[in-house]
């Protein structure tokens, strides 16, 4: 029987077709980009190499990337040798190999283009061809475990394997109905039968496992999104004394001896710093600090690995080496040389270290991926993420840095636009949606490359409360969706005035989801700034979304609502667009998917009839079938053409081609 009856499907011609395309050579093509390119979905991603370096396996999703699979690749001819067909709308949030054979598979649901993948709690496997499945946790039991065991009342999340590779794979689990506890089992992935590994009294736990397969530490953000951490002391858990913890603890990793500890720190509420320490997490080393930027991307060593180099997250990614002078750290700098202004990233390695699956990415490649055989050192080129994107005619993203007006010193990302001047340019800022866990970095963004296609700069600002700086910075935008938000973003259009990259007279925003409460928020609170607005699928009732949006469903939600929005509806109303259209006296451009979960319909339809109330001037673009952010690749395309033409009525059209290009 196939699990949930959909995943043994044969591949469809469409996948087919962009497995053919992932492979294939990208060229320039026109001088122009054409606009349905930047519409298209990455139909490639998540790749992981098997154990024995024989398989790649990976998700691919069809034109309109509603509809995913996960593909197996045999590496010596390329050949498609198994496939599993997600459910409509659900794709993997992991792949992972447990053996050289068999797969694990955490399940995903994502309702738009805006939305961020949301594990669904259910796990399976598989072997690489699609056969032997095995619905291994989640509230669908079917299959092999309908006779054996009853649906599992929880979510669950793959939190790693064992090594040497054996088939079994570590479970994190948080039950139903019990938010005070976290439990983590070792899971047999062909016999489906699982013994517990740890659990305690805490929700929202992540584990460390030692090479013995006992849990040693937790840690993470409890129901009352406070971090906590704690260590397991004879059988018993024990908190972490403050002077360890600090504002974060997160140890991820033991050193192959087993004698150190890795973790990510911050004892100040700065950004998170590289330590190492004792397995009692005493006497802390601190690796790699920066008072700026977390630390992240690491690169290992094959197995037992070893660190060797970590980069910033802000700003244009650098290495910087812990362990210089292992071979894994000599091949990424001969190869990041060799792929000259590209960040490199190492994925996996197969088991016996020999072969190493690689991505290449930067502010104007989305992707890029290959295989390196150690023995000949080798290159082969395997995919695309996006076959159609051509580096060569993207533009050039450059981070930045300012003071704010409240002292704060803020970071940001302009895209240039290829082939034009840098000076006095039409202007469109993108505030990021989110606003938490979320930033505006360096690499490859669809939406601000065709804005500079067309000849517009565009502004990408990291306000407070955005990712990548450590948990003070993300804490000092609670409460400021409405006021401290929208001024950082307000002075990074005023940075860029200044210093003669914006038309201080041709300037519009655009954003999704809280980028369009930002949009509408930034003409309402700073109105000399901008000519238009453009909110896409954007908040504009903080009240409605408590009471209507999925994040509101569960108790977490609604906590972490009244932490980040307020407490009171009086509050939330007053930060509200949909109170505040008075203030509005620009042209705005409301576009919605019909079937928004996250940010309900209903927000944008209250929202036009505030407008029309008003005698306030819009334009409106609503889609049946859409959610969280368009899917459809005609209906993307469509937005981004009616956005061009919005942008031109109000701001004029981009800037020309200089005639020496």
């Amino acid at each position: 029987m196939s699990i949930r009856g959909q995943c043994t499907k044969i591949l469809g011609a469409s996948l087919l077709a962009f497995a053919q395309l992932a492979m294939a050579q990208a060229s320039p093509g026109q001088a122009v980009v054409p606009l349905k390119d930047f519409a298209k979905h990455a139909h490639i991603g998540d790749p992981a190499l098997s154990p024995d370096g024989k398989y790649l396996a990976l998700r691919m999703d069809d034109a309109d990337g509603i509809h995913h699979a996960v593909v197996t690749y045999q590496l010596s001819d390329m050949k498609i040798v198994g496939v599993l067909k997600m459910p409509i709308y659900q794709l993997p949030a992991s792949i992972t190999w447990v053996s050289p054979t068999r797969l694990v598979i955490e399940q995903a649901v994502v309702t738009g283009s805006l939305d961020i993948p949301r594990a669904t709690g259910e796990i399976l496997s598989a072997d690489f061809n699609g056969k032997n499945q095995r619905y291994l946790y989640g509230y669908d039991a079917k299959g092999s475990r309908t006779q054996t065991r009853a649906r599992d009342e929880g979510n669950g999340f793959v939190a790693g394997v064992p090594h040497p590779h054996d088939g079994h794979v570590y479970v994190d689990v948080q039950p139903w109905g019990m938010e005070n506890i976290t439990t983590i089992y070792n899971i047999d992935s062909v016999h489906n039968t699982r013994h517990l590994v740890g659990d305690i009294d805490q929700g929202g736990m992540n584990f460390l496992i030692n090479k013995n397969g006992q849990t040693t530490y937790a840690f993470g953000d409890n129901t009352q999104n406070e971090f906590v951490a704690f260590r397991k002391i004879q059988g018993r858990w024990k908190s972490l004394p403050d002077s360890i913890v600090g504002s974060y603890f997160n140890p991820f990793m033991y050193s192959p001896d087993q004698k150190k500890i890795y973790a990510w720190s911050s004892d100040d509420n700065g950004p998170y710093q590289l330590i190492v320490a004792k397995p009692d997490a005493s006497d802390p080393q601190t690796l790699m600090a920066d008072p700026f930027s977390n630390f992240g991307h690491v690169q290992t060593s094959p197995w037992p690995y070893k660190i060797f180099a970590v980069s910033n997250v802000t700003g244009i990614p650098k290495p910087d080496y812990i362990n210089p002078n292992l071979p894994s750290a000599k091949l990424y700098m001969a190869l990041s040389k060799a792929f000259k202004g590209q960040f490199v990233d190492f994925i996996n390695y197969s088991q016996d270290g020999m072969e190493l699956l690689f991505e290449t990415s930067s502010d104007r490649n989305p992707g890029t991926y290959y295989l390196i055989n150690r023995h000949n050192n080798k290159v082969r080129k395997l995919f695309d993420t996006q076959p159609s994107i051509h580096p060569a005619q993207m533009s050039q993203r450059v981070p930045f840095r300012f003071k704010s007006s409240s002292g704060m010193e803020l970071g940001g990302i302009l895209t240039l636009p290829r082939g034009r001047a840098r000076t006095h340019l039409p202007m469109v800022l993108v505030p990021h949606g989110g606003p938490y866990y979320v930033s505006d970095d360096w690499f490859f963004d669809s939406d601000a490359q065709m804005l500079a296609s067309r000849g517009y700069l565009v502004l990408q600002v990291n306000f407070r409360g955005s990712s990548g700086r450590g948990p003070g910075f993300y804490q000092s935008g609670f409460k400021q969706w409405g006021t401290g938000m929208q001024q950082d973003l307000a002075d990074g259009v005023k940075w860029a005035i200044a210093h003669h990259y914006a038309d201080p007279d041709r300037i519009c925003v655009y954003g999704g989801s809280f980028g369009g409460y930002s949009a509408l928020m930034q003409v309402i609170r700073h109105p000399k700034l901008y000519k238009c607005a453009v909110s896409y699928d954007g908040v504009t009732d903080l009240n409605m979304d408590i009471k209507k949006s999925d994040t509101g469903q569960y108790a977490s939600g609604l906590n972490y609502f009244h932490m980040v929005l307020g407490d009171t509806a009086a509050i939330r109303a007053a930060n509200s667009p949909v109170n505040l259209v008075d203030k509005i006296h620009v042209p705005v451009f409301l576009i919605h998917g019909k079937d928004d979960k996250r940010v309900p319909y209903a927000e944008a339809t209250e929202m036009r009839a505030a407008l029309e109330k008003a005698g306030k001037p819009y334009e409106w673009m609503a889609k049946s079938g859409e959610g969280h952010g368009f899917y459809n690749t005609n209906n993307r395309l469509e937005m981004y053409t009616r956005l061009l033409a919005f942008l031109k009525k109000n701001i004029g059209p981009g800037a020309p081609v200089q005639a020496s290009q």
